[in-house]
């Protein structure tokens, strides 16, 4: 006679398989069973992590409203399912820019990665490969790109431009050299943002050794010995080494605030030099305004990123989601992508039902790194991946391209 199993076993058993379905089973340290979700990753992390570290990597700016807003966009809206339609054969692959993904998901930028997880980029960047989705690397990194495109020759680069052409023209030639096929310019990060969580949490650029922050890795030991320390060890005082085609001032240098303080004055006329010089697929991204949108497409942009910069810059800046159909209607020839605040497969089904191409996560990644190195992030892949085909069938569709608007109602 054949125990009973419980639905709790059976839940477990459904995880389990997620883990497996895409490879060799995906195994994380027993302290991390509980993770069953993005937002268990988050959890973890926070415990890991010195409370400073976590307020840079979960923070936006000022009151938080727009870090806020992004969560409750996907709040108004709601799935009109269908019954019997056979989704025994559905796929989440996805096809763009000439390659052919196994979700329409992607890691977003993140800069300073290193300092949450050991080799943080790295770490993101095979755990990519591995899972066969984009992973854009961040221009404020502290691992230099040509190991990043030599670990994945599928990553894409994201650049904040420099302040002068000369300056401009040495970078995009250095991505060109690296390797790169794909190129993401990032708008919305003309000036310094407000991040009085920071600052109110210890963390600051360039880093202030303090006694509160030395305190803050001796109660964090794993964070301490397994990233700080090690890096430090094996590879020297981190440095930015993206920011510009030479490299950058260490983490813990006054000049660092005068890197990237200083782009206010760039315009569009900037982008069609780099596109005239720019082989590649070229993304804008940190676009919220429909004339934005066709001012981008119109020098010569591949592909669009709607995106708040996950409420990272100005607050009280509008949801992408938000604005999402708009762009997505004026800019029917060009991939429309989108990130901030996504964090389960429900998530990302609602974008693509409003036209979005993909969808980029950054911070439950982050948390992934920091907490499990390359096998954390394989499993949140995983387990967005499981989830996003989980609700495919039980909207009733079995091809993403098969998802269209009227699959959702606004609340």
């Amino acid at each position: 006679m054949q125990p009973e199993t419980s639905a709790s076993d059976v839940d477990r058993q459904a995880h389990a398989a997620a883990t497996t379905r895409f490879g060799k089973p995906i195994v994380l340290p027993a302290r991390l069973g509980h993770v069953l979700s993005l937002d268990d990753f988050e959890a973890a992390a926070r415990r890991h992590l010195p409370a400073p570290v976590f307020a840079y990597v979960s923070g936006g700016v000022e009151r938080n409203q727009s870090l806020r807003a992004n969560a409750r966009a996907f709040e108004a809206f709601e799935f009109v399912t269908r019954v019997l339609a056979d989704t025994s054969k559905r796929s989440t692959a996805t096809k763009l820019f000439d390659r052919t993904w196994s979700a329409p998901i992607g890691i977003a930028p993140m800069g300073i990665c290193a300092l949450s997880a050991y080799r943080g980029d790295l770490v993101l960047t095979r755990a990519a490969a591995h899972e066969n989705i984009p992973m854009v690397m961040s221009g404020s990194s502290l691992i230099r790109m040509e190991e990043i495109i030599k670990a994945n020759p599928h990553a894409w680069f994201q650049a904040y431009l420099p302040g002068t052409e000369d300056e401009i023209v040495a970078l995009i030639e250095r991505v060109k050299i690296a390797g790169f096929g794909t190129l993401v310019v990032t708008l919305d990060a003309s000036i310094a943002s407000n991040r009085e969580n920071n600052i109110r949490a210890g963390f600051s650029t360039p880093l202030r050794p303090s006694m509160a922050l030395a305190w803050e890795g001796l109660t964090h030991p794993r964070w301490l010995f397994g990233t700080f320390l090690n890096t430090i060890m094996r590879h020297g005082m981190p440095h930015f080494e993206n920011n510009h085609a030479r490299r950058g001032a260490p983490i813990l240098s006054a000049s660092v605030l005068r890197d990237f303080s200083d782009r206010g004055h760039l315009g569009w006329q900037h982008i069609r030099m780099v596109r005239a010089m720019w082989p590649g697929k070229l993304v804008i991204k940190g676009i919220l305004d429909v004339r934005d949108a066709r001012l981008a497409v119109e020098t010569g942009a591949d592909g669009l990123i709607v995106s708040n910069h996950g409420g990272r810059q100005l607050d009280s800046t509008v949801s992408p989601l938000r604005v999402l159909p708009g762009i997505v209607q004026a800019c029917p020839e060009v991939a429309v992508m989108i990130d901030s605040g996504f964090r389960r497969g429900t998530d990302v089904l609602k974008a693509l039902a409003m036209g979005a191409k993909f969808v980029f996560i950054g911070r439950p990644f982050n948390y992934a790194a920091a907490v499990a190195g390359e096998p954390g992030v394989r499993k949140a892949i995983s387990l967005l991946r499981e989830e996003t085909s989980r609700d495919m069938a039980m909207l009733g569709v079995s091809s993403l391209q098969d998802l269209e608007r009227d699959c959702l109602l606004e609340a």
